[in-house]
């Protein structure tokens, strides 16, 4: 008989590493086994990686709870920083004063060339999300779990942004409408983002990242927002990407998801025949 517990220690350490250490008991060689009786048993290390708690029908313990989805005070910092740094520019003179120059050099810059592919680039983030995992890059959700994420995410954001718009009541540089403050835009590149860094790693998540900060910029290039409303949406943007995978473990209990499921997969593959001389194109998807 082989025994799974789970020690303290790791129990403790789960909480900030991704490393779960299990021990495995087996029974010692030519002992009287007797319930309860540590001696009888001998301990083998084992290490499991970004496992989950649950038991399955033949009484092993597993832990899949990713340590990504757990909270912890210092994922806080760089939203705050950046809604902190964002919120001066609507009450303090000199960062007004920054906001004034940065407007003024991007219309220097800009002229009457108005460049509005913002209104549109800024899902790519959050479709990239959903689409990488279906293309076969490898994500550490299945597809229902990322729809969980992105879901609450978006439900997130969108209750900060505009409660934080129509309490704030910003006016725009170029319109006399007073919902500038965040930019909704940036806050949405910049969650579809911190989403595609943590499911698919740092590569994935620079390229991501380089296209909401593109939004950004275009908000403030096509006149539409202040620097601080640019700072502060990006800052949203994030927290709510982490509020979706902290409230994951959640969101799977209410849609009765059960670990990793595969999702919609596509696969390309084209062909050639030499004797006809003839090529072809095979799509193959899997739902």
């Amino acid at each position: 008989m082989i025994i799974f517990a789970m020690t303290s220690a790791a129990m403790a350490s789960a909480a900030t590493t991704g490393v779960r250490d299990l021990s495995i008991y087996i029974p010692a060689p030519e002992s009287q086994i007797s319930c309860g009786n540590s001696e009888d048993f001998i301990e083998l290390p084992v290490i499991v990686v970004d496992s989950e708690f649950f038991t399955d029908e033949s009484g092993f313990i597993v832990d899949s709870t990713d340590a990504a989805e757990k909270f912890a005070w210092r994922q806080l910092a760089v939203p705050a920083i950046l809604v902190t740094a964002g919120q001066f520019g609507t009450w303090e003179s000199h960062a007004r004063n920054v906001n004034n120059a940065v407007r003024n050099q991007f219309a220097q810059w800009r002229g009457d060339h108005y460049f509005h592919a913002d209104d549109y680039v800024q899902y790519l983030p959050s479709v990239s999300y959903l689409g990488l995992g279906a293309a076969g890059i490898p994500a550490r959700h299945g597809f229902t779990e990322r729809a969980i994420v992105l879901g609450t995410s978006w439900l997130t954001m969108g209750i900060l942004v505009n409660s934080v718009k129509y309490t704030v009541r910003e006016k725009r540089p170029a319109a006399s409408s007073r919902n500038s403050f965040p930019s909704g835009h940036t806050a949405t590149a910049f969650m579809g983002a911190e989403l595609v860094r943590r499911e698919y790693g740092t590569g994935y998540g620079i390229a991501a990242y380089s296209v909401a900060t593109g939004i950004g910029i275009l908000r403030i290039w096509n006149d539409s927002h202040w620097l601080g409303d640019v700072l502060a949406g990006a800052g949203i943007g994030i927290l709510s990407a982490q509020i979706g995978w902290w409230l994951l473990p959640c969101g799977r209990r209410l849609f009765g998801v059960k670990g990793k499921q595969q999702g919609p997969s596509f696969t390309v593959a084209p062909s050639y025949d030499a004797f006809t001389s003839t090529g072809g194109l095979s799509l193959n998807l899997v739902w």
